[in-house]
């Protein structure tokens, strides 16, 4: 198994990133801020404008460390990468198996129906914990809905089709996504899912979050081989990561949505941590960045029960294993990719 290695989060925007022997070393004009050995690394994630030097992008990509750079603001930039690692064999399969319809159809249902069985989860689980703080009414229709989808997802052939009918899944169940918000409800108030730019704060910190698990589905999918750009639910466009948003469908629910309210309902993240623009743009400020970076890494390391592998695991190695299922799927080892489907 997989062992689950640290992530640095470099979050200054005036610090530069040099390399010095084995290890990283944070600058700020020529002064030595942070020093963190690189063999206690699988991936680094700057958000500074002024980057990183040649030889530490050098010694990244030997070593296999995925090295990604963000505005300050979370907007993913590009990332270094090495050589693709794995069997060239596995990656022409995948390539021949996206551009099947039939096998595309079914590899696009199976992570159709992990999301909206995860959905349907926070929703059921929301009923049954706070019962007395939810419109369980409002919550056990959608939940209902979501279940209908589910049932509707195994008759349909036709990726687009399935498109469609998951966009009217998630817009049931981010239209009662505010009966899940318990503490500063005002100040946490959702009306809709919106991204470029976000218009709230819990809109902001989702955004933010599903920026780090894309990225994580991404380093994922090379460490077993797979091309992260070349998916079977989303089409193939220039620079993007398509493979690695059709894993993160599954995991957005039960991995970064209820993370999200975690941080808010535990009163972890306070609204005072964002920055309203005049534009109606809402992002997290730097203190805001520093919280849920902080949680999200404690978050990775809690234990759970994979509920295919019947074993426990760590929460930030199930992309990692989920690669690793699909892989096995494309070669023909599985009958079919099995999602992860919490419960």
């Amino acid at each position: 198994m997989k062992k689950l290695l640290n992530s640095l989060f470099v979050l200054s925007e005036d610090v530069y990133l040099a390399l010095v022997n084995e290890n990283i070393v944070v600058l700020r004009e020529n002064e030595t801020i942070g020093r963190f050995p690189l063999h206690t690394l699988e991936s680094i994630l700057c958000f500074s404008y002024k980057g990183a030097s040649p030889a530490l992008m050098g010694a990244c990509v030997e070593r296999g460390i995925l090295l990604s750079m963000f505005t300050p603001r979370g907007k993913y930039l590009c990332s270094v990468t090495g050589e693709m690692q794995g069997n060239v064999l596995l990656r022409r399969e995948q390539f021949r198996q996206a551009d099947i319809q039939s096998k595309r159809c079914d590899m696009a249902r199976n992570f159709l129906f992990g999301k909206i069985w995860n959905s349907k989860v926070v929703l059921d689980r929301a009923v049954r914990d706070h019962p007395q703080r939810v419109d369980v009414n409002r919550l056990s229709r959608a939940s209902a809905a979501l279940k209908n989808t589910l049932m509707q997802l195994s008759e349909i052939h036709d990726v687009d089709s399935m498109r469609g009918l998951e966009g009217n899944a998630a817009r049931r169940y981010f239209d009662c996504f505010d009966q899940l918000v318990l503490h500063h409800v005002d100040e946490f108030a959702f009306k809709g899912r919106s991204r470029r730019p976000p218009l709230d704060r819990i809109n902001a910190v989702l955004s933010f979050v599903y920026t780090l698990l894309a990225h994580d589905c991404r380093a994922a999918l090379q460490g077993v081989g797979l091309d992260p750009f070349v998916g079977f639910l989303h089409a193939d466009r220039s620079g993007r990561i398509s493979l690695a948003l059709d894993l993160m469908e599954e995991l957005r629910p039960i991995l970064a949505d209820r993370f999200v309210l975690t941080l808010i309902n535990t009163k972890v993240l306070h609204p005072k941590q964002f920055d309203v623009k005049e534009n109606g743009a809402v992002y997290l400020d730097e203190s805001g960045r520093k919280t849920v970076l902080a949680s999200w890494q404690d978050r990775k390391r809690e234990q759970i029960m994979h509920p295919f592998l019947k074993e426990k695991i760590e929460w930030g190695l199930v992309p990692h294993v989920q690669a690793l299922l699909l892989a096995r799927s494309l070669r023909g080892d599985l009958d079919g990719y099995p999602p992860f489907l919490w419960r």
